[in-house]
């Protein structure tokens, strides 16, 4: 059995790390850390444990943490990680980071997007992005993994056949993305009430949302050539999902066939990729609870232009279910252990 640890197990992407674990053969949760909630059992902060867990949650001490388990989810806002970690704890355990501490390389990018200092800027090499369907075999023998974000993960798994294989303008793409609230985490703020959120859609971040240079510098790994985008996401009133709807023009006159040939190659052995069928459009409610992202793309021969599609559950696949994949590589389990729940519908 595998221990595990997860540092901020009441937030919505903890919570849903422990959903996830809970259905896992081979992993015993033996620390629910969490600030907020020290000694409180973690069924009374999620009743939908009730009878399933009985422990109650702890501080986030990294240091006696290391010392009790064998992988550590940090499941918390920018620079807690950063500031926590450091080679002691890296010898004994492994981690898996869930903030973008680690995603971006250029340390100076990091900290002009998100406003902080650094704390531990000789890590950001050997962190791996954890994104199975493209750093499987650098996953695998991680010691540090930067979890990818919920709409990087979505947006360039829609756009990365493409950008892969030379076929878009890294220059000319554009990504309008819409996400459930849970998204902006669980703490309490005005804009995500109830009142404030509900019959309601809005963009926010507008050309400075910090996912952007996330997707950039993936997009630029991919296709080999320096990549900006306009990246524009939405806030809409449900609880989960994320809909990307991303945009670019072509460099050359492609057929259906041949994307659709191209999305296969890249895809088809992906067990949570799913490339739908001609003109089906992804929807949030077809991939709502699972580690799915459906995609799809439809080619405009009047413009020349490419409209590359992607729907998947922000907490899964975009947080916690995406988390549980990479542990599952770490440790040589099935890649898709604990991950092959039914999509909920209605």
């Amino acid at each position: 059995m595998v221990r595990v640890g997860i540092i901020g197990s009441t937030g919505y992407a903890g919570a849903e790390i422990v959903r996830l674990l809970l259905q896992h053969r081979d992993v015993e949760i033996k620390w629910y850390g969490s600030r907020s909630y020290i000694d409180k059992k973690y069924y009374e902060v999620f009743q939908n444990m009730f009878q399933l867990v009985d422990d109650k949650c702890l501080d986030d001490n990294m240091e006696e943490l290391a010392e009790a388990v064998d992988v550590i989810f940090t499941a918390t806002p920018q620079g807690l990680c950063a500031s926590l970690v450091n080679e002691d704890i890296l010898n004994k355990v492994k981690i898996i980071d869930l903030s973008a501490d680690f995603r971006i390389k250029d340390v100076d990018i990091y900290e002009k997007w998100y406003g902080i200092e650094h704390k531990s800027p000789q890590f950001i090499g050997e962190a791996v992005y954890g994104l199975p369907e493209i750093n499987r075999d650098k996953v695998k023998s991680a010691r540090l993994i930067a979890n990818p974000g919920c709409y990087p993960t979505c947006s360039f798994l829609s756009v990365y056949p493409m950008a892969k294989e030379g076929l878009i303008d890294m220059k000319s793409v554009i990504i309008d993305a819409k996400s459930g609230t849970s998204g902006a985490g669980r703490g309490a703020k005005v804009n995500n009430l109830f009142c404030e959120v509900n019959e309601n859609i809005k963009a926010y971040g507008v050309l400075t949302h910090r996912h952007t240079p996330e997707i950039e510098e993936q997009l630029s790994y991919a296709s080999g050539k320096e990549t900006s985008i306009i990246f524009t996401p939405h806030l809409v009133p449900m609880n989960r999902g994320i809909l990307v709807t991303a945009y670019a023009n072509l460099t050359k006159n492609v057929s259906y066939d041949e994307v659709k040939a191209i999305y296969d190659k890249y895809y088809n052995n992906e067990k949570f990729v799913r490339v739908l069928d001609k003109d089906v459009c992804p929807e949030t409610r077809w991939v709502e609870g699972s580690n799915f992202v459906d995609v799809n793309f439809k080619i405009d021969e009047r413009t020349n232009r490419v409209v590359m599609m992607g729907a998947m559950d922000n907490l899964v696949k975009g947080a916690a279910g995406q988390a549980v994949q990479n542990m599952n590589l770490m440790f040589g389990f099935n890649e898709t252990e604990g991950l092959l729940g039914v999509p909920m519908f209605p």
